[in-house]
């Protein structure tokens, strides 16, 4: 499977379990990096945070499709002053 391939399939499996405001998938090698922005995190601690966005890539994660995955995760609040800072 090519790079833009797996790329469009988390993003995909992630969206279709999630309500999400933003998302963003990117893949460096063989890294993935992954952000989600939805208000709904905003009741979760930081490990259920990341194990909601991993719950649906737990297929592609275990049949090696992916294997180095990094997931930060903000609320619409978070994310916009992340942006300002980072910008």
């Amino acid at each position: 499977m090519e790079i833009n391939e797996i790329e469009a399939l988390v993003e995909k499996l992630i969206n279709d379990a999630l309500e999400l405001d933003e998302l963003k998938v990117k893949f460096d090698g063989s890294q993935c990096a992954i952000i989600a922005v939805g208000d709904f995190f905003e009741t979760l601690s930081r490990v259920k945070r990341q194990q909601t966005v991993l719950a649906p890539l737990s297929e592609v994660i275990q049949n090696g499709t992916i294997h180095a995955v990094s997931v930060k995760t903000f609320t619409k609040a978070q994310w916009q002053r992340d942006k300002m800072l980072n910008g």
